[in-house]
């Protein structure tokens, strides 16, 4: 195409914001689409910019230089004619075979020396841009100088999909409510979130509680990032300050906060949530006067608990104001009428009702009694959240009464009592061991891990050489981590403490920890039949369940296993998971000093080919 026709062919297409708005204005009733609107046909992804023939795809950081290199003399003196601007920047983006990933990282790294002329050409890009390139650059320009009279147009060119992501983050620094309502409109489609979207769009704060109050909230429904999503959309804040609340909302902000506090997630939804706090202190000053029930009960235990040692405690607060929130929250869940909620489930309820009544007991006398005794410079608090929000049972620190793992780490859970405390993991000796105490939800090897190094100096226990990663997952740098000194009388009595408190544990997950020490302390008994111990706890789909991992490799119990030999894999599931653990330890122990466990327990796989289960031993 020559010169000349390519013009007229780009001036007869309609910009990315004029083709959003024509199809948002013929919606019917002015509702905004469901799961955003495709590109148009004449558009150019820069997702699938191809390099030419004789070339190698370029790595990130080539493609993030090659980026920068293309656009930083455009960007640095856009001049007065944005359109001559947008026009060479359509150029060059076309000859660059690189993401709009990569466009908007190379935008976000720019000098911008003329800020009011930068703001100008990422205003013309958003509304005059025919391809997706142009209009990323000028949404990364929003997102760096954007003014809130720009939130209109970056509502709307944001319902073309693949400019959703980068208008939504550009709202977000300007309106949340906006960015969160745009992002769910993206979602409509997948998660069922029509109906919800619509309400929160037309204004009618009546409609947004109603709605709010009808959606399913369970850990089935609701992830993290959603309920966050929900939370601003709906303008949850303004929702709980009205001088009347219906309970049914009270309740469903409730779990949005423990939904959002949950850390099965990549970054924790909690600190990125604006009106936290604001919302907050509205729900703990109306608990009061909420009728107790069981569910509440879990509800507001689960956010005293955050409050004390998770991600909610650092959040933004005043001087002292948490500490009176955990206050209230404990003046009223040791209340008579609250405290005796667990004692009316009836002992033949299933173990699930049984499990959860037991948790808010047990975790409601352990935390606040145990903000009644003074604080030491370190504190291990192994918690057990409310079994409904399926959280992994992990060992918490608490480092001059700051929360540790999320406030240096922020990735993921502290590893659990069973792999930090019951195995002598944190016990200091005068040779350094370097100690995981966190690992990122998606594993060391994709985000990383928190390590430090125990060492016994003296009558001091010293942890330092921390690792970890970087940044943290918004990007920021973490908090330095100094090396910490502690009495080394203190720590140990600190350890054994924390080691003696099994309160947060239920039967099942009894078993497994009393079984497993009894192996690690009698090998014995799995070595006679070639095997040693994996693993002792409970079934990931099913807590009220032991399993016993073990591994068989001929040769064990004579001490001449080949390591490069074969191998298998076994699960026993211990029966009758309601018992004494004791007593189902002492069961367990003699049926493994007396039959071959390859007879019972289930082949998880192993060496190919596989070890014959009656292989003499």
């Amino acid at each position: 195409m020559s010169a000349p026709e390519e013009r007229q062919t780009l001036a007869s297409r309609p910009s990315l914001y004029a083709y959003a708005r024509a199809r948002l204005d013929a919606e019917p009733d002015g509702r905004t689409p469901a799961g955003c609107y495709p590109a148009p046909e004449h558009t150019r992804s820069q997702d699938t910019a191809d390099p030419p023939d004789d070339s190698e795809p370029l790595r990130y950081h080539e493609a993030l230089a090659a980026a920068r290199d293309a656009l930083a003399p455009l960007l640095a003196a856009p001049g007065d004619a944005p359109g001559s601007t947008a026009e060479s920047l359509r150029r060059r983006l076309a000859e660059l075979p690189v993401s709009r990933r990569v466009v908007a990282a190379a935008v976000a790294g720019l000098a911008l020396p003329d800020e009011p002329a930068a703001r100008a050409l990422g205003r013309h890009l958003v509304r005059t841009g025919t391809e997706t390139g142009p209009v990323t650059v000028g949404l990364a320009l929003l997102l760096r100088l954007g003014e809130p009279a720009d939130v209109p147009d970056l509502r709307v060119v944001g319902l073309v999909r693949g400019l959703t992501t980068p208008a939504v983050s550009a709202l977000e620094r300007l309106d949340r409510r906006a960015a969160a309502l745009l992002q769910l409109t993206s979602q409509a489609d997948r998660y069922g979130v029509r109906a919800l979207v619509d309400a929160f769009s037309c204004g009618d704060r009546r409609a947004a509680a109603t709605a709010l109050i009808e959606a399913p909230l369970d850990i089935g429904h609701v992830r993290p990032a959603r309920a966050r999503l929900l939370a601003e959309a709906s303008g949850l804040a303004a929702l709980v300050r009205r001088d009347r609340v219906d309970p049914r909302l009270l309740d469903q902000t409730g779990r949005l906060l423990v939904r959002m506090a949950n850390r099965q997630d990549y970054r924790s939804e909690i600190l990125r949530y604006a009106d936290a706090v604001e919302v907050y202190e509205a729900l703990v000053r109306r608990a009061c006067a909420l009728e107790p029930t069981g569910r509440r009960g879990a509800v507001l235990l689960s956010l005293a608990l955050d409050l004390h040692s998770g991600s909610s405690h650092l959040l933004p607060w005043q001087e002292g104001q948490r500490e009176q929130l955990l206050d209230a929250l404990g003046g009223l869940l040791t209340s008579p009428e609250w405290a005796t909620l667990p004692d009316r489930v009836d002992a033949t309820a299933p173990p699930a009702v049984r499990h959860r009544a037991a948790w808010v007991r047990g975790t409601t006398d352990r935390l606040f009694a145990s903000r009644a005794r003074p604080a030491g410079r370190l504190r291990i608090e192994v918690v057990a959240t409310d079994p409904v929000e399926r959280e992994p049972v992990e060992t918490r620190f608490l480092l001059d009464g700051r929360p540790l793992v999320p406030e240096a780490f922020g990735r993921g859970f502290g590893h659990s009592p069973e792999h930090l405390l019951d195995s002598g993991e944190l016990r200091a000796t005068e040779e350094p061991r370097e100690v995981q105490l966190a690992e990122a939800w998606c594993t060391e090897g994709c985000c990383g891990a928190l390590w430090v190094t125990v060492v016994r100096e003296g009558d001091e226990v010293v942890w330092r050489d921390w690792r970890r990663p970087p940044r943290l997952p918004d990007g920021t740098e973490p908090p330095r981590l100094p090396a910490y000194r502690f009495d080394a009388t203190a720590y140990d009595a600190e350890l054994d403490r924390a080691g003696r408190e099994t309160g947060w544990s239920w039967p099942a997950r009894e078993t497994g920890r009393l079984l497993a020490g009894e192996l690690r302390r009698r090998p014995e008994l799995l070595a006679r039949w070639d095997a040693r111990l994996t693993h002792a706890g409970v079934d990931t789909r099913d807590p009220y369940t032991t399993v016993l991992w073990f591994l068989y490799r001929p040769g064990i119990f004579e001490g001449e296993a080949d390591e490069d030999g074969p191998w298998l894999q076994f699960a026993w599931r211990l029966p009758d998971g309601d018992g004494d653990p004791r007593e189902r330890v002492a069961a367990a122990l003699r049926r493994l000093a007396e039959d071959d466990p390859r007879g019972y327990a289930e082949c998880r796989g192993g060496s190919r080919p596989p070890v014959p289960p009656d292989t003499a031993i």
